[in-house]
Formats: C-alpha cells, structure tokens, sequence
C-alpha cells in the first residue's frame, strides 16, 4: 500500500494511504479538543481518511465549524442519554438564544429538575466513557426509508430535496440520526457544557465559544427573546408550516405568494402593535432602536415611522451613525485600530446637547457624517420638536442608557430588533440566527458596497465581538422585541448568495465558511425575487424599493 506524509507543526509522518484522520491525529498526540483537521483551507472531520501528502492543524471549538461540530455532538448525547432515561419522549431542538441553544422535550410527562439531573447523569456517564461516534455513509433512498420507518417525515423529505446521492447519519449506541455538520469522534470530546432547565419542558444548552473565549459562559436569560421567537412558531403551527419541507411544499403547488403575503402581513401587524403601545403612553418623546448587524433597522424604522404617523405623531428620525466624532479623535482599540462600535466612538455631548435643545423647542442643526473624508457635516438640515414630535433614534448603543444619562426614563422607548427564524430545518436541526443575518449581509454589502464575499465573512467575526460587547448586555433593557425574520427568506436568499459563495475557491481562507453555508442551503428550494413584495424588509438587503 502506498505511504503518504502528513506535516503537522513541521513535524512529518509516514502512514499508509487511507489512514483516518483521527489515527493520524493520535500519532501526533491528539487530545480531546480536537474535532477536525483543516487542510488548504478545507476542513475535514475525524471520521475522514487522508488520501496524499499534506500538513494539517487542528481546529477545536474555538473555530466557526469546530464550535457547530461541538454543538452537535453534545446535542446527540442529550438526544441518546434523554432515550435511556425516558423511552418515551424526545428532544426537539428549536433556536439559537445568547450563547446557547432552545430545546423543547416532546412526549406526555413533563420533567422536573430532577428528571433532568437523571438525564444529565446519563450524558456524563457517556462522556466518561469516551464512546466513538460512527460515521455511515448511506444511499439516499435508505436514508429516506430509514426516516420514513422512524415517521421523521421532514427529515425524509429534506433528504429527497437535496442533490446528494448518499447521506451521512452517525450512530451512538445504537441511536442514528442526521446532523447539518460532522461530528466529534467520540463522546469525550464534550467536556464543557451547561443544561438550563427553563420549565415547561423547555432547556437551554451553553457551550463555550471563541466569542466567551474558549471558557463556558454563564448563561442569562432573555426571556423577551424565546418569547418573541415561540410566538413565531406558535403562528407557523398553527399553519402547518414549522419545517422547511412545508415551504418546499407551498413552492411545488404554486401557494407560495399567498403564504409569503401572510408572513409580510404578520410583520406589518407586530409593528403597528407597537406603534399602538407607543400611542398610548403620551409621555413618550425617544423611541430608541437597536439590533445587531443586518436585522432590518433601516427597513424597520421607517416602517415604524410610518405608523407613528398614522397614529398622529411628527416623526424625526435621527441615526447615531452621524455623531461619530471626526476620524483623527476616533478611540482606537488594543491592535491600535479605530474602534468605530465604543460607545466613546460618538459625540455624546453633542449628542445630548441636540436632544436637550430639542426638549426645550429649540431648532437645531442636524449633521451628515461623511464617511469618506470621517467628518461630520452640516448641510442647512434643521429639526424641531412640536407637542406631537416623537424621535425615533437609530444605532448599535440605543438600548445603552449611557447613551442619553440625564434624559428621564419615561419620556424613552426602548426596542430590540433581531431575526429569530421561527422555521426549522428539521427536528434537529435549527436555522441559526447568525447565520441567517450573515447571509443578509453577504448579499447586501456584495449589492451596496461591492464587497466580496471574503471581505465580509473576514469582518464578521469583529463584527460579532462588538455585538456581544455593545448590543447583547442590553436587551434585557428593551420595553419590546420586533422579530424581524421572514418564514420565508432563505429560499429568496439562495438565489442571490449561492453565486457569490460559489465564487470563493479553496485557495482562500474563508472556503470551508462558504461550503457550510451551501450545504446548509441544500434544502431549501429557490424563490424568485420578484415575488418579494416592494416594501418588504427583505428588499433592504436584496434590493429593489422599500419604503
């Protein structure tokens, strides 16, 4: 048998050709937190034989695949231990939350905190035991009877959708099940995780992440946020639409526009909601709106605006974006780059100054800030409060109340904005929030700003970091959630975004990242653009009119 050379550190070894990736790794000395290999570029599991010469490193969880294989991997031990403990019931898992993900058990007992500690047990006897995962690569017809037999009818059916002609399902003890991403190689590489039971059968699962720091966090609940995210699955129920083979579905028979009418509908409905309750409290004077990177704030306040006015208010719409200080007095970060997400980036005196002017019906001039040459301007743009005036306020640091300190709490309204998908891709599987907003981005700054895919993915991950320093802490402040996901996007997405990641060859950096996301978009089928409504939040990042 031929030999090849595997390189690790500028360290070489010989094995023979078809040697598992996990071997070769043990050679080396691998320990647990290793998931997978990456090779030019491209990231392989455990589970994968090398078949020529190559130098390899290792990824953990700290890394964007290494963290979704980790994921999954405590996911199927919850799933397999939940089995042992209660035959009966069964684990769905249902959406991302702030460092973890929403599970739901399914089945006619409810759990108490002690039931959970048994099934708790059971993982961690398991993950002592250092069980290996199998990997088995299937027809896809067996695949398709095997979820049939097991009346997993989604998984069936997401399996038929997808152009693959086998299909990878992993088996631990016995158990077999189909995961958007590899897996570890055994149980023991799950060291690190927390289980929040939320009563009500519902739990949250916490791991560490490169955004934590490699460390568990401490796991805060947003209850605003599983809230916002149920009410959007309870309407999806409520259709018999909860997975995405219920889209493919309305697509094949030629309903789609009708249901893509109700989702624009329903969006337009939970905004006129809270126009309603602005309304209805007259002591309000700022309406303050945050969200992380592409969760709709343009589209969104301009709606909201629009209903405000229907409710008989003079809108001002102000964007903290143009009270950056000038680009030389910038606060920089520990790399000695501009750090434009601090709140110490704005203008906060003249900020405030503004709004106590405007408090007191004083006129005052408004600046443009000019991204190009990072000064402010001022272009004869004049505002002015009246009795029925509400500012509508837009930027990363509006939930932040040190953002406007002097300013009394009841004259502020304070919303959250973010896409919490309410669709799944299948029992197991969930749409990720931070995926979906990448993928928005993506598409919009490719259309706006003539960014690659590359550039944007490489900003991502800085983009996150001041989310999570900037945004996230605050969310709990929010007097309301606005749900700004669409059942329905990624069909349409698909068609703009698959070109763009295809463009991304194996020489860059970023390839692995563009491959996860074509192969998280097999399932979906396509919809055309010009079925998405002209005012639709979408067309903020598709393109096309919005209002």
């Amino acid at each position: 048998m031929d030999n090849i050379t595997i390189t690790k550190d500028g360290i070489k070894k010989e094995f023979p050709k078809g040697t598992q990736f996990h071997e070769i790794c043990s050679a080396f000395g691998i320990n647990k937190n290793v998931l997978g290999v990456k090779i030019n570029n491209e990231v392989l599991s455990l589970f994968d034989h090398a078949r020529e010469d190559a130098e390899i490193t290792y990824i953990d969880l700290n890394d964007i695949i290494g963290n979704k294989i980790y994921k999954s991997g405590l996911e199927f031990i919850f799933e397999v231990s939940l089995k042992e403990v209660f035959p009966e019931l069964e684990i769905t898992y249902q959406h991302s939350v702030p460092k973890g993900v929403l599970g739901e058990v399914i089945g006619n007992k409810m759990l108490t905190q002690e039931d959970l500690t048994k099934v708790k047990n059971a993982m961690a006897k398991m993950i002592s035991e250092d069980i290996p995962l199998k990997k088995l690569t299937i027809k896809k017809k067996d695949a398709i009877d095997f979820f049939k037999k097991n009346k997993q009818e989604e998984k069936a059916q997401n399996v038929q959708s997808i152009p693959d002609i086998v299909v990878s399902l992993y088996e631990l003890k016995g158990n077999y099940n189909y995961f958007y991403s590899d897996m570890p190689y055994s149980t023991g590489s799950i060291t690190d995780y927390d289980i929040v039971y939320l009563g009500r059968n519902r739990i949250v699962f916490v791991i560490p992440s490169k955004i934590t720091g490699g460390v568990l966090p401490e796991y805060v609940h947003y209850d605003n946020i599983i809230n916002s995210f149920l009410m959007g699955k309870n309407w999806l129920e409520t259709l018999n639409m909860q997975y995405v083979t219920s889209i493919n579905n309305t697509i094949g028979n030629g309903s789609i526009k009708d249901f893509i009418n109700s989702c624009e509908l329903l969006f337009n409905l939970n905004i006129a909601k809270v126009a309603k309750e602005i309304s209805n409290d007259r002591s309000v004077k700022f309406v303050l709106i945050a969200g992380p990177s592409s969760s709709g704030k343009t589209t969104t306040s301009k709606r909201l605006a629009s209903y405000l006015r229907l409710e008989g208010y003079e809108i001002i719409r102000l964007s903290l974006d143009d009270y950056f200080v000038n680009r030389e007095d910038t606060p920089k970060n520990e790399d000695g780059e501009y750090d434009f997400e601090c709140l110490t980036a704005i203008d906060l005196k003249l900020f405030n100054e503004t709004l106590y002017k405007l408090l007191n019906h004083e006129k005052v001039s408004v600046p443009t800030y000019n991204f190009v040459s990072g000064k402010r301007e001022y272009n004869n743009n004049y505002i002015e409060l009246k009795e029925n005036s509400i500012i509508v306020i837009e930027g990363l640091h509006a939930l932040n109340d040190e953002l406007l300190p002097g300013i009394d709490p009841k004259y502020k309204y304070k919303i959250y904005l973010s896409p919490f998908i309410p669709l799944n891709i299948d029992r197991h599987n969930y749409i990720s929030t931070i995926d979906l907003r990448l993928i928005r981005r993506i598409i919009r700054d490719n259309r706006t700003r003539d960014n690659d895919v590359s550039t944007t993915i490489g900003e991502w991950q800085i983009v996150r970091n001041g989310e999570e320093k900037y945004i996230f802490p605050y969310i709990h402040q929010a007097d309301t959630i606005i749900n700004t996901a669409l059942p329905y996007e990624v069909g349409v997405e698909k068609v703009y975004i698959e070109p763009l990641l295809r463009s991304i060859g194996v020489e860059s950096e970023y390839y692995t990242e563009a491959r996860r996301l074509l192969d998280f978009l097999k399932v979906f089928y396509p919809i055309p653009g010009e079925y998405v409504n002209k005012d639709s939040i979408l067309r903020e990042f598709i393109g096309g009119n919005y209002d």
